[in-house]
């Protein structure tokens, strides 16, 4: 035993460690097994979720709605949002924020800030004298900016989620535009870390909408590739994007479908939005006119009455898309003076004609970046509310030149429905049937620097150099790494936007600073001095377009090379065993194959043109970063040469590139090798000794952002604790008015009880005044001190109160559940009386219950009869307004021990065995014949003292064998098959049979 438990010994440090993982793992998943999705829209947005035995289902908000208006309301003590700060805009439209998400990343004198403006000129804007953007300028003493509003909104769309799912959430997919650039998107997340939500990724709201319609249909998708464009049109923009759904083959799950975004074309204005102040607009007109003589204002200059004319305008642009004419009014709009007007769906059209001509804006956008035509579009399917308008439809099918729109897709949910189904996917607590997505970059990315060129005659001049990065309608997420070989001293180089020539002038104005970063090395002559045997490499900056489209500079190294000499027998084993692993994975052993492949841009040679698709680059990109992190040893082991030759698409690209030659070569050796045979012991010798070694040395990075700064980590923090302080003002507030609310409520409830029959039978005249007094006195400090009174004051007062009424309303609910209760007690008592007189009349022989068992439960019944009629009698006597003496627990009390005697004895007899009959003297079984009478088979044959069992033979076997037996038999009683269960209890029978003769 000893022995056994050392050899266990061992074992225990890598159980534990095994089960430490495991236990991490589940801990980890236990607060992300619900995942949210946020569609955020210019004018409503919809929250889905995921959660185990719920899947992608759509948040419903506390309206019992499926869409929730982006909108809040800040006052000086409250907030509201949602439909409630939506009917607030009407009575205090200085306090209520929307579409604020235009303001998003922009500086003050962006277009967009002057647009928001004039929309609503209601708002107060302020200035970041620090970061040169706007915030909203509340009070002299409050202030948000369009970041602090956002998180504001999601994290109320994260309370609705909790409160649907029952459980915390804190990962969450957001879709966010399309045509969002790096500070847009980078401000989206901004607001994401101040409301405390953990964002799993940013997706297009036009990639979301197409891996919805794909995971619904994936069935129909085959290796034929089929192109789709979905018209996005919601209330403040306009996307039209072409999608390619095919399936395509993958290492981990085999052949698997795939979205590719091809093409994305888009208006930033034009929405449902701008048609609404356009009929807003006319509205306003028509009012002036009506009012025309009366020396009244002008109703633009009412912000209430403006935005009453906006809800109104809404509406009827609504009802216009399913009518030829309506009526618009309103009660009151501005003096007390209603409003109505006839307005038909010419005018409207009319109003907004020069709107619907850039309809198929987008399409032609769409089409050219996808080097498409009309004819390779099989389906157009409309998406977003603004496209329910007829004259969009009539104008769009006229422009692509089909038979019909496609309109099988829920145009409101799509777009939550595939970011939650991205949520899932990305999530560790679900596992979902894979879907490829292949996003396309829609702004492209280049490096630019500068550096000394010596000419022929000695003259040195200044060369201006850009490299593309990333190119338009290029796939992402992707990371890239790009060589600078000419320079051995700091350096700076800078990251702008690459040719946006395909956005109109209006568009680039929006769009705002063309440079993104410039980013200064520090370091890089001190590590040419370190190394300075060493052959440099370059120095490789490494940037990573994560899956949300922003983008990052990883890190920059210096590397170097040298070759070293060693014999075979001074390699280490850890050298042997990394060779080894690297063999295994098809690694080359020459290290130029991963210096080739990691060289995406090579900075002395001619990068590709701008705008290429360099859309294989996306698998090697991702390959060789994933091993870049072993450049920091002294020996890097290069990459899977698969990577290099996947496609011919990848080989292409890789010529045009000039790196194919390079780059091939070693990893065609690297496959070889393990497949030829193995070299000869002399050939060995000669090609170890002399190996390559790498160095890697980082350098200093200096950032400055040129875009758009981002919120200070200080700024970040005092945003975080204002959102943090203002939600627990509300929960506060909410917990008093929830106080409030309860004790007006009992005052109210209890005064009108006082005069009911059932509570005046129970109570006297002087303990109705008391309470009605005390309710009174409670009521008039409600209504007087109240407003003032905190809510512990508000608790307090209404526990006082229930302590004044808990006699009253005591009497009253026991008097109610007495007949009930004393009905179920009296059934209870008859049929265990019943029961027992059953129990007694079993005869002898087969009696299951000893006298013991029966004397208990004739004992409890008679106590809890004898209980029962005391108790009732002492109770008569009481006057109605004294405390009772029979009370409902007590019946149940003695219920309960009632049924749990006759519990046990029912138990007892289910699963008792009848006792076996007496034998006769030939020891067969006493069975009555079947014109016996009942007075027969009731006697009881015993055989005579001394008779052996075997005087004559058993000839009952027989019988049951041949079926002579009579149906009414004793064996059957036995419950077996009859022989079998005969034999087995001889020895009980003979034993009985004994036991008569004793007696």
């Amino acid at each position: 035993m000893a022995a056994t438990v050392r050899r266990q010994r061992p074992r225990k440090p890598a159980y534990w460690a095994l089960m430490t993982v495991l236990l991490a793992d589940l801990l980890a998943l236990s607060d992300t097994l619900a995942v949210m999705s946020v569609d955020l829209g210019s004018e409503s947005m919809k929250v889905a979720i995921v959660k185990p035995g719920v899947p992608m289902e759509i948040v419903l908000n506390k309206e019992s709605r499926r869409k929730t208006p982006v909108t809040v309301t800040l006052k000086e003590n409250e907030r509201f949002f949602g439909d409630s700060a939506a009917s607030m805009a009407v009575k205090n439209p200085k306090a209520t924020l929307r579409y604020f998400q235009h303001l998003l990343g922009k500086h003050v004198d962006n277009p967009h800030v002057a647009l928001y403006r004039s929309r609503f000129p209601e708002q107060e804007l302020g200035v970041n004298p620090q970061r040169q953007t706007v915030h909203f300028q509340m009070s002299s003493q409050l202030q948000f900016s369009p970041e602090e509003v956002l998180g504001m909104v999601l994290n109320y769309s994260r309370s609705l989620a909790e409160d649907f799912a029952e459980q915390p959430i804190k990962d969450a997919v957001i879709t966010v535009p399309a045509f969002f650039n790096q500070a847009e998107r980078r401000a989206v997340l901004q607001a994401a870390r101040i409301a405390g939500i953990k964002v799993l990724q940013l997706i297009n709201d036009n990639t979301a909408t197409a891996l919805s319609y794909g995971v619904f249909r994936r069935k129909d998708i085959n290796a034929t590739a089929q192109n789709i464009m979905f018209y996005d049109m919601g209330s403040g923009s306009t996307v039209c994007t072409i999608v390619t759904y095919q399936t395509v083959k993958t290492k981990e799950a085999g052949m698997q479908p795939q979205l590719q975004i091809r093409g994305v074309g888009f208006d930033r204005t034009l929405g449902g939005l701008e048609m609404e102040l356009r009929l807003r607009e006319h509205l306003a007109g028509l009012f002036n006119e009506q009012r025309k003589g009366q020396n009244s204002k002008d109703v633009r200059e009412n912000p209430r009455a403006m935005a009453k004319l906006l809800r109104e305008a809404n509406r009827v642009k609504t009802v216009l898309s399913a009518n030829a004419d309506h009526m618009a009014q309103i009660e009151g709009l501005m003096d007390d003076v209603d409003f109505k007007a006839k307005v038909t769906r010419a005018e409207f059209e009319e109003l907004c004609a020069d709107l619907f001509e850039r309809v198929p804006g987008p399409v032609q956008q769409a089409l050219q970046s996808a080097e498409m035509s009309l004819d390779e579009i099989e389906q157009v399917i409309l998406v977003g509310g603004a496209t329910r308008v007829p004259k969009v439809q009539e104008v769009l099918l006229k422009a692509v030149g089909k038979e019909e729109l496609g309109k099988n897709i829920n145009a409101d949910e799509a777009a939550a429905m595939g970011a939650v189904y991205q949520a899932a996917a990305l999530s560790k607590a679900f596992k979902v049937k894979p879907f490829v997505v292949r996003d396309a970059v829609v702004y492209p990315i280049l490096v630019e620097f500068t550096r000394e060129m010596e000419e022929e005659t000695g003259v040195r001049s200044l060369k201006h150099n850009k490299r593309v990065l990333f190119s338009r309608m290029g796939p992402y997420p992707q990371r890239k790494v790009i060589t600078f070989n000419r320079y051995s001293y700091d350096f700076n180089f800078h990251i702008n936007y690459g040719d946006l020539s395909f956005l109109g002038s209006e568009d680039l104005q929006v769009f705002g600073s063309q440079n993104l970063t410039t980013v200064k090395l520090k370091g890089v002559g001190e590590s040419f001095k370190k190394y300075p045997d060493y052959e440099s490499k370059g120095i490789k900056a490494h940037f990573n377009l994560d899956e949300s489209g922003v983008l990052s500079l990883d890190r920059v190294e210096s590397v170097f090379e040298t070759m070293v000499e060693d014999s075979p027998e001074e390699e280490s084993t850890l050298t042997k065993l990394g060779n080894t692993i690297s063999s295994l994975f098809g690694g080359s052993t020459t290290p130029d194959a991963k210096e080739n492949g990691t060289d995406t841009v090579q900075e002395e040679e001619e990068g590709p043109a701008e705008g290429s698709k360099d859309e294989p680059g996306k698998q090697t990109e991702f390959k060789e970063e994933a091993e870049a992190p072993l450049e920091d040893t002294s020996q890097a082991p290069p990459p899977d040469p698969k990577w290099d030759t996947t496609t011919d698409g990848e080989k292409a690209e890789e010529k045009e590139n000039g790196e194919t030659s390079e780059a091939q070569k070693p990893s065609e050796k690297g496959e070889a090798g393990p497949e030829v045979a193995s070299p000869a012991p002399e050939e060995e010798k000669k090609q170890k000794p002399a190996r390559k070694q790498r160095m890697v040395e980082e350098i200093g990075v200096e950032l400055a952002v040129l875009d758009l700064p981002d919120l200070p980590e200080e700024e970040l923090a005092r945003s975080m604790q204002k959102l943090q302080d203002l939600t627990v003002r509300d929960l506060e507030k909410q917990e008093r008015e929830k106080a409030a609310n309860s004790l007006e409520a009992f005052i109210f409830e209890t005064q009108d009880k006082l005069y009911q029959p059932e509570y005046q039978e129970v109570s006297t005249e002087e303990q109705r005044d008391e309470i009605s007094g005390k309710l009174s006195a409670a009521s008039t400090w409600l209504e007087d001190e109240g407003f003032g009174a905190t809510t512990v004051m508000l608790k307090e007062k209404l526990i006082e109160l229930k302590k004044l009424c808990q006699g009253l309303f005591f009497r009253v609910e026991e008097r109610k559940k007495w007949p009930e209760r004393l009905s179920a007690l009296d059934n209870l008592l008859n049929h265990s009386s019943m029961f027992l007189k059953g129990a007694r009349l079993i005869p002898e022989m087969d009696q299951i219950f000893t006298e013991v068992e029966m004397a208990t439960l004739e004992k409890v019944i008679n106590e809890t009869w004898a209980w029962k009629n005391t108790t009732m009698a002492e109770q008569a006597k009481l006057p109605a307004t004294e405390k009772p003496v029979l009370l409902s627990k007590d019946i149940e009390a003695k219920m309960m021990a009632l049924d749990r005697e006759v519990q046990y004895l029912l138990n007892k007899a289910k699963f008792a065995k009848p006792r076996p009959r007496p034998k006769d003297k030939n020891g067969t079984r006493a069975e009555p014949p079947l014109n016996a009478s009942a007075g027969d088979q009731g006697e009881k044959v015993i055989p005579p003292p001394g008779q052996t069992e075997d005087e004559k033979p058993i000839t009952e076997p027989e019988k049951a064998k041949t079926g002579t037996e009579p149906e009414d038999a004793e064996p059957l009683e036995l419950g077996g098959p009859g022989v079998e269960s005969e034999q087995k209890d001889q020895p009980a029978e003979q034993k009985r049979t004994l036991k008569n003769d004793e007696l």
